[in-house]
């Protein structure tokens, strides 16, 4: 039944997709060559332009294809989706500039094909996010559910459980455990019922037809067992997922890698250690961190005459912070406080508190607003923070959590941010350091250029929204 599911699920994907490409063709050739924004032009007729879309159509498809597009997507994020919507017709555009190519076809226009590449991702995008949060409505009012069963139901087995329970929008149901030494019945426990012992796999498997899923999470000392269960599980057709018994040790997401013929995992691979995703951060920084200097250049000027006439001292307040590999640099906000005397290192070792003494009244405004944070846009472009990323510590707190807080020193694997997603959970201030370097890790491990566009939104809308910033 999943199988077949998928298969009509590929299909209909399949379908729209195409339906999408032939709409934008019509609405690329109407913006370029009907809407007048292009100046009079004398196209060549629309057949021709047709008969290369129809071309592409197939192409993008075939591509998506190869490139797993079409694969299952239930656990996967919509950032994966969007990225290989993207490679799809990138390489779908090439290969098209190529067949045009050997076809000697010089006539038709390369702003059209532009326009048409741009409509063709935006709206396959726009409606696959759709059809993902339709999906995952309908999951959580239990359509379109798959079924499970875990064999193990030790710790782990009952994590594995207890945690999908977070997940009902993946639309998944836990039939039941089966487990040689633990045994309870439905209703007794929490759990699922145990439903039998590992020898009784194949028998119920052919009991409930519904399950779709196998979870192995035995303890590492059962491991001999997973052969004989995975070939009982393979003959009957279901899918398997092994939960490893050094989950605690591994990060969010680990990466499957092949060495020397070698199955192996990577335990931390970092996305931004890739040169390209780096690229594409550090650009974004750069237009997004100009963009919000001349956007917010009036209200920098209002908030620095502000900070100057509500208390004496300097408009700037600079402050040693440790970022990226353990190099520090000064970061740059509006003073929201009074000014130090020069014998006072309070501002160095004390964290800020809510009813902070020493917070002015307009300081108090600026940092409920989040103002105070603006001229941090000029680190952006001095290269020395990101937009987004864990936000930098002072010196003397790196060095006193290094020790006290596990992973704490892996956060200064990237750049440092004006916003997280630790600050967007709402950990900003005087909260838990431990549950911050939590966020920050999650934050690393899973990177995409459409996750730090997410967060920029939601610090905007946190900025009006907000009244627990202090």
């Amino acid at each position: 039944m999943l199988r077949k599911n998928q298969q009509f699920l590929t299909q209909v994907y399949m379908v729209a997709d195409l339906a999408v490409i032939q709409a934008s063709f019509l609405l690329a050739w109407w913006l370029r060559f009907e809407s007048g924004l292009f100046g009079f032009v004398y196209p060549i007729p629309i057949k021709y332009y047709l008969v290369w879309s129809l071309v592409y159509g197939g192409i993008a498809l075939l591509t998506g294809l190869i490139s797993g597009l079409y694969s299952p997507k239930r656990r996967k994020r919509f950032a994966d989706d969007f990225i290989r919507v993207l490679q799809t017709h990138i390489i779908g555009f090439f290969l098209l500039l190529g067949a045009m190519y050997f076809a000697k076809e010089i006539n038709i226009s390369r702003s059209y094909l532009f326009l048409y590449m741009v409509f063709s991702i935006f709206f396959i995008v726009l409606y696959r996010y759709g059809v993902k949060q339709t999906l995952r409505i309908m999951r959580r009012k239990g359509y379109n559910k798959q079924y499970m069963l875990i064999i193990g139901a030790g710790a782990l087995g009952r994590r594995f459980h207890l945690n999908m329970q977070h997940y009902p929008e993946l639309g998944y149901e836990i039939v039941g455990f089966l487990d040689d030494e633990l045994k309870w019945k439905k209703g007794e426990t929490e759990y699922p019922e145990v439903l039998g012992k590992l020898a009784d796999l194949r028998a119920i498997l052919d009991r409930f037809k519904i399950i779709d899923e196998v979870i192995l999470a035995l303890p590492y000392g059962e491991s001999d067992k997973y052969p004989e269960l995975m070939a009982v599980c393979e003959q009957a057709g279901v899918h398997i997922m092994i939960v490893p018994d050094y989950y605690d040790f591994l990060p969010t997401r680990p990466v499957f890698d092949n060495f020397a013929g070698m199955p192996l995992i990577n335990v931390r691979e970092v996305p931004l250690d890739l040169a390209v995703n780096r690229f594409f951060k550090r650009l974004f920084d750069i237009l997004f961190a100009g963009l919000a200097i001349i956007i917010t250049s009036p209200i920098m000027l209002a908030v620095a005459i502000g900070v100057k006439m509500t208390s004496p001292g300097p408009v700037i307040f600079k402050q040693e912070r440790v970022g990226f590999n353990r190099r520090t640099f000064q970061m740059y906000k509006f003073r929201s406080m009074q000014a130090q005397t020069p014998d006072s290192d309070e501002e160095d070792t004390g964290w800020t508190t809510e009813n902070d003494p020493r917070r002015t009244k307009f300081g108090t405004f600026i940092r409920r607003t989040s103002l105070d944070e603006l001229p941090q846009f000029f680190n952006v472009l001095l290269g020395q923070m990101s937009v987004v990323g864990p936000r930098p510590e002072r010196p003397h707190y790196v060095e006193l959590f290094r020790e006290k807080v596990p992973n704490y020193m892996l956060k200064h694997h990237v750049l440092p941010g004006i916003t997280g997603y630790a600050q967007c959970a709402g950990l900003r201030g005087d909260t838990s350091i431990e549950k911050r370097i939590e966020y920050d890790l999650f934050y690393i491990e899973n990177w995409t250029l459409l996750f730090d566009l997410r967060l920029v939104l939601l610090t905007i809308y946190k900025m009006f929204t907000d009244k627990s910033a202090y």
